[in-house]
């Protein structure tokens, strides 16, 4: 695992963005959000996962919500001025984000998707996502990371 900077810590590094890195042993490829959060020893309520959604008009939108969590799509779609949108198939998600399941970041992608980041952040001083490689995790600020993912932040979970 190692030292390699993912283009997502890249981008925080250009922008200026204090964050730590936390990696754990991913060797059988991806794992869910609540283990991954087990291996490093933190509440699955400070891990947030990245969801891919496609809009009625086909445009792309990013949510980042608490692993333990489920994707409202009403409040998504409300979110960001849509009549709905719909979660895209895992084997779209490389070509769209650049990025693979289990190691898909809010930050970085091939290209800037309207993005969303679930309320619930706002309870924490730092919250952790993915750092865009299997196995690895950027904890930072909830701020920085709307900052840095230009996000705006909703109330975006099931009750």
């Amino acid at each position: 695992m190692g030292n390699v900077k993912t283009n997502a810590m890249r981008m925080l590094d250009r922008a200026g963005i204090a964050y730590k890195t936390h990696s754990y042993e991913a060797a059988d490829g991806a794992v869910d959000g609540v283990t991954a959060a087990k291996k490093l020893g933190v509440a699955p309520e400070k891990v947030f996962k990245t969801l891919v959604t496609q809009g009625a008009d086909r445009q792309y939108f990013v949510f980042v919500i608490p692993v333990e969590r489920e994707l409202d799509l009403k409040k998504a779609a409300r979110a960001v001025g849509e009549k709905n949108v719909e979660m895209i198939h895992v084997k779209d998600l490389n070509k769209v984000t650049g990025y693979i399941r289990g190691g898909c970041s809010p930050i970085g992608m091939k290209k800037a998707y309207g993005t969303v980041i679930d309320r619930s952040c706002e309870a924490f001083s730092e919250i952790l996502v993915s750092a865009g490689k299997i196995g690895q995790q950027i904890e930072l600020a909830p701020k920085d990371l709307a900052d840095a993912a230009k996000a705006q932040i909703a109330d975006l979970v099931r009750e």
